[in-house]
């Protein structure tokens, strides 16, 4: 496991059933994970992001304190979330994150996560660079606004 993903997992498990919203710092995180604070910036603006249902609220100064929410709680209302915060274009990588959180909180399973996969990797769009996240947003928005 990549260092991003061990600081990720161990602020998702900060979250419980009742609480919504954590407060960490920055610098206290970074040292309990022996890395930069840049390390920690990286995970936040990467993977707590509004499509992938987070709000961050970021303070500078005294450690850097940051609250981090959880946002919507219906998987209805999640997914929707999901695709008026995806925007005009999605990366292959973006893709992953999203199909990793929609695991973890039991929107989709395993079989439709491998689809959604398949269906927006570069293997299958051999387009341009220039439309190519264009088209996986547009197929990857179409897929989750059709599951059951």
């Amino acid at each position: 496991m990549r260092m991003s993903d061990i600081i990720e997992e161990f602020i998702k498990d900060l979250f419980d059933e009742e609480n919504e919203e954590i407060e960490i710092q920055r610098n206290e995180l970074a040292e309990h994970f022996n890395c930069v604070p840049s390390q920690i910036n990286y995970v936040i603006s990467t993977r707590f992001k509004p499509s992938q249902g987070y709000y961050v609220e970021s303070r500078r100064g005294g450690g850097g304190h940051i609250t981090i929410k959880k946002v919507n709680n219906t998987k209805e209302d999640y997914i929707m979330h999901i695709i008026n915060n995806i925007g005009e274009k999605l990366t292959s990588n973006e893709v992953d994150i999203l199909i990793s959180d929609f695991l973890s909180y039991n929107i989709i399973d395993k079989k439709e996560a491998k689809l959604l996969k398949v269906a927006t990797s570069d293997n299958v769009l051999r387009l341009s660079k220039e439309i190519k996240d264009d088209v996986r947003a547009r197929i990857f928005k179409n897929m989750i606004l059709n599951l059951d």
